[in-house]
């Protein structure tokens, strides 16, 4: 399962071991293994899980599936 958030306070991404800052998006990514991962939004690029679109003319990130 995929829960898009706002960070609240320090998060640490569990993939490139950066900060996440108060008020950046991030994603929790539940997974089968009852692994809890939380990815900043340059590794859910990466990884496929964000992408941007347009949306009444503006640029905007999405973590839902196209």
């Amino acid at each position: 399962m995929r829960c898009g958030c706002i960070s609240l306070g320090d998060i640490k991404c569990d993939d490139c071991h950066r900060i996440i800052q108060y008020a950046e998006p991030y994603l929790v990514v539940e997974e089968t293994e009852g692994i809890t991962l939380r990815l900043c939004v340059d590794c859910c690029l990466n990884r496929g899980y964000a992408h941007y679109k347009a949306e009444k003319g503006e640029r905007v990130l999405t973590f839902f599936p196209e």
